[in-house]
């Protein structure tokens, strides 16, 4: 099966002021390694305020090139009267090429439902940005049961949307998120792999996973992931560099294999 290239993406949530910020994202870009597009896609999702910042220091420096911005949330309107909304075009022109949907917080603070999920996946498919989807189970239950849930809510987002739209699906166990501990191998095995042959039969969903990821993981769940979702751990630059070696490794060990 031909394996899709790896994503990394971190979400810096609401923990970081803008001049914390602007400092986080210049000791990132100090430690990105001059090759990093060569073996995966990069993504960064500040805050709302932080955008215009960060895309300033990317396009200012030489690994910026290769490092792709995204928002935390997007309004399912294009324009209109909808104060404190973020619009799809607005995200777009600002320099983001994804926009992050349906994260457990946004459900549970906020009361987002399926429905609201999928208008927000249909208005990033209409702007060109790529829905950063992301889905988990509730409670810990069987990985069927999980694989089901989650499946079901990548049908639910996906419904308003054309079939093409290329979108990447962000899994994290919503009992995970913020844990000491990720879930367990054998059970993000199971989960992941039954979620990775449900996109088979769309044309351009990949999956990350999420939910206290860090240095080792993604070497052991290559194979049924395509990259890892990163939350507070990334806050520290030398956290970054370490999955992002991680990464490297795979890619290079996937050459090997494939041109003995």
């Amino acid at each position: 099966m031909k394996k899709c290239r790896p994503i990394i993406a971190i979400s810096l949530k609401m923990y970081m002021s803008p001049e914390q910020t602007r400092v986080w994202m210049q000791e990132v870009m100090a430690i990105l390694p001059p090759d990093l597009g060569s073996f995966t896609d990069f993504v960064v999702a500040p805050s709302f305020v932080s955008i215009s910042d960060v895309r300033s220091i990317c396009m200012n420096t030489p690994q910026g090139g290769h490092l792709d911005i995204g928002g935390q949330d997007v309004f399912w309107e294009d324009s209109g009267a909808y104060t404190g909304e973020v619009s799809a075009p607005m995200l777009r022109d600002s320099g983001c090429r994804y926009a992050e949907i349906g994260h457990a917080e946004r459900r549970r603070l906020f009361g987002e439902t399926d429905t609201i999920t999928a208008k927000k996946f249909a208005a990033c498919a209409r702007s060109g940005l790529i829905p950063i989807l992301c889905v988990g189970e509730s409670f810990r239950g069987t990985a069927k049961e999980a694989a089901e849930a989650c499946i079901a809510q990548i049908n639910a987002a996906r419904s308003l949307s054309p079939d093409d739209t290329p979108f990447v699906v962000a899994w994290e166990p919503v009992w995970a998120i913020g844990a000491e501990e990720p879930a367990e191998v054998a059970y993000i095995h199971a989960v992941g792999g039954a979620l990775k042959e449900a996109l088979k039969a769309t044309s351009g969903g990949r999956l990350m996973y999420g939910g206290s990821a860090g240095p080792g993981m993604f070497e052991m769940i290559c194979d049924v992931v395509d990259g890892l979702f990163l939350g507070r751990f990334a806050h520290k630059p030398q956290n970054v560099r370490l999955v992002l070696n991680d990464v490297k490794r795979v890619v290079q060990a996937r050459s090997t294999m494939s041109n003995p």
